[in-house]
């Protein structure tokens, strides 16, 4: 089992990473959008956290920057039509602690926002993973996860937005006074387009 990997960031491209291990060896991982997004420049020292996925076809490495989103992958993997393609686009679009928060509360809308997971798919992760998941800590829901702000994040996800870009761009509009869903879609919606 690899655990973790710690090298050089020799390159990226689009999902998947290479990191040079000090012995020589360059490991080639396949990490969520929200690790690639936090990730430092080209040459720079990282350790990731990995989960290495033996299958028929061959061997494949993940890699993550926090151990809760390694945890929910772990688990992503111990349900029913979960592979690890799923479960890292699930990752990717709402993030771990999201990811574990959607399936404790059964909501469904955000589950089944993400590609590949439709309405009974979600249901049925939601019946095998939600009392599976007590033991993973994860961070106090955000302020956007309440009230019009909710309202707000599933307004921009149907209108195209990717679950954590909508959720991001209505927090960065909760610090200009908009406190309805209106007002903070059009803020978001402002941030969107700055973008």
């Amino acid at each position: 089992m690899i655990a973790q990997v710690t090298g050089v960031l020799a390159s990226r491209s689009g999902e998947t990473l290479i990191i040079a291990t000090d012995g020589g060896v360059g490991y080639e991982l396949r990490v969520p959008l929200g690790v690639l997004e936090r990730l430092p420049a080209n040459g720079t020292r990282i350790s990731l956290h990995t989960e290495l996925v033996v299958r028929e076809d061959g061997w494949s490495l993940y890699g993550f920057d926090r151990v809760v989103e390694r945890e929910v992958f772990q688990r992503l993997l111990g349900a029913s039509g979960f592979g690890p393609r799923l479960a890292l686009a699930l990752i990717s679009a709402l993030g771990g602690d999201r990811t574990v928060r959607s399936i404790r509360g059964k909501d469904l809308a955000a589950l089944s926002s993400v590609p590949g997971i439709g309405k009974k798919k979600a249901e049925r992760l939601v019946l095998e993973l939600q009392d599976k998941l007590d033991d993973i800590a994860v961070s106090p829901t955000p302020v956007a996860s309440l009230g019009p702000a909710e309202e707000a994040v599933r307004a921009l996800i149907a209108l195209g937005y990717a679950p954590a870009q909508a959720d991001k761009a209505v927090q960065s509009a909760l610090g200009g006074g908009h406190d309805d869903a209106a007002s903070l879609v059009r803020g978001a919606l402002k941030a969107l387009v700055v973008r």
